[in-house]
């Protein structure tokens, strides 16, 4: 072309030879594989990891089953109100819900959903959780109760009442307690503690432990002649602590 210069005939072949990026408009099973495969790698923890695989595989598994139409909020909804059919808790809902929004984010920045399609998915409302977990609670002297009528002779019962006298005394979650380690127990400022556990989310705490229960470690370390590794071993039948087996 007569009169231009070379950067106007440069930006004319690269705005000529630009792709135009085409998004799917229906998803297929590996793109789909793809996005939770992304979204897993995202995660640190292996519980959520675990929870967030099944949730997305139940929505894959549901939304192949169903007319292929793209992922939208009509269609979330629609999953929604299978969910609900389950008879599934409302917590319970709400964690395959968000699984599911998590999905889309990762489809969409890999260029197979629209971000308008992501963003309506997003406006899916959970569902409404109405009153209150109910439950019987113990109160501070029924606990100590519990502790001190627990006075056994047996192997697994001696190891159990260590274990309750934790989960009351220190508020320690399930996993925790499962991964405490002796040299997780140590004095910190004239006290008994366990002192740099990590936590959901990786959190790091320092955790007083009563002396009531630092008793009841006491007494099943001795009886499982542990000195080092975990505290709680699994317990054979023949009442032989495991090693460093999980109870």
């Amino acid at each position: 072309m007569v009169g231009m210069s070379a950067a106007e005939e440069a930006a004319r072949i690269l705005t000529g030879t630009k792709k135009h990026v085409v998004r799917k408009v229906v998803l297929r099973l590996p793109d789909l594989d793809n996005a939770k495969t992304s979204v897993l790698n995202g995660l640190s923890s292996p519980r959520s990891r675990r929870n967030y695989k099944f949730a997305m595989e139940q929505f894959i598994t549901w939304y192949c089953s169903e007319p292929r139409l793209a992922p939208n909020r009509t269609v979330v909804l629609r999953f929604r109100l299978h969910l609900e059919s389950l008879g599934l808790a409302a917590a319970t809902i709400n964690q395959r819900l968000a699984a599911v929004r998590r999905l889309a984010y990762e489809a969409a920045d890999s260029g197979l959903l629209s971000p308008e399609l992501a963003a309506g998915i997003r406006r899916v409302k959970g569902v409404k959780q109405l009153g209150c977990r109910a439950g019987n609670w113990l109160n501070r002297e029924q606990a100590s109760l519990l502790l001190e009528e627990s006075n056994v002779v047996d192997f697994r019962c001696i190891r159990d009442v260590a274990m309750i006298a934790i989960l009351l005394g220190c508020g320690l979650r399930r996993a925790e307690l499962s991964g405490l380690r002796k040299e997780d127990i140590q004095i910190r400022q004239g006290h008994w503690a366990i002192v740099d556990l990590v936590g959901k989310g990786n959190h790091v705490r320092t955790v007083p432990m009563p002396s009531c229960v630092k008793g009841a470690v006491d007494r099943w370390l001795e009886a499982a002649s542990a000195t080092t590794g975990r505290v709680f071993r699994a317990v054979s039948r023949h009442g032989n602590a495991l090693g460093n087996r999980h109870f």
